[in-house]
């Protein structure tokens, strides 16, 4: 059994999209950083800004790492660094037909889609910004968390008429 055409071209897709976004999103913060009149293209407005958003507590670690480690420890990653991560491991992942790398797929897109709500939680609620690359990292989650899903319900279905 291959891989189905839609499902590679889909999680390529998305997978490649969410990469340009996390990266896109790692260069505004260590611009920003670097200069803090930096102005990125995604920086609309007072309540549009992107960059007011990547630099906020909430954007490394999720706002919680610092908790438990320092603000400036090695754990306590930009999201951006963490979105590079999944998006790689979701490529790579996607091209084994293993049923264990399926749930995975699975596991790590509910984690991802989880971490989405909870950030726009946030961006909503707390922040009161409107974020163009956040929101649309969020809609690169769901629809990943939806392929992987179809493509489980694909494996188990394969195995099962073979077994």
């Amino acid at each position: 059994m291959a891989v189905p055409t839609w499902e590679r071209k889909t999680r390529v897709f998305l997978c490649v999209l969410g990469l340009c976004l996390s990266v896109y999103a790692l260069h505004v913060e260590l611009s920003r950083e670097r200069n803090p009149d930096y102005r990125a293209m995604c920086d609309l407005g007072e309540s549009v800004s992107c960059s007011k958003v990547f630099t906020s507590r909430w954007g490394r670690g999720f706002g919680l790492v610092q908790f438990f480690v320092a603000k400036d420890s090695p754990l306590n990653q930009p999201n951006s660094v963490l979105g590079i991560i999944f998006y790689t491991l979701q490529m790579g992942l996607g091209l084994s037909l293993s049923r264990k790398a399926a749930v995975f797929l699975v596991f790590s897109s509910w984690v991802s889609v989880a971490g989405s709500l909870y950030l726009a939680s946030i961006l909503a609620f707390i922040l009161g910004d409107f974020c163009m690359v956040c929101v649309s990292t969020y809609v690169v989650n769901f629809a990943l968390l939806f392929t992987n899903l179809k493509r489980r319900r694909g494996i188990e279905g394969t195995k099962e008429k073979a077994g």
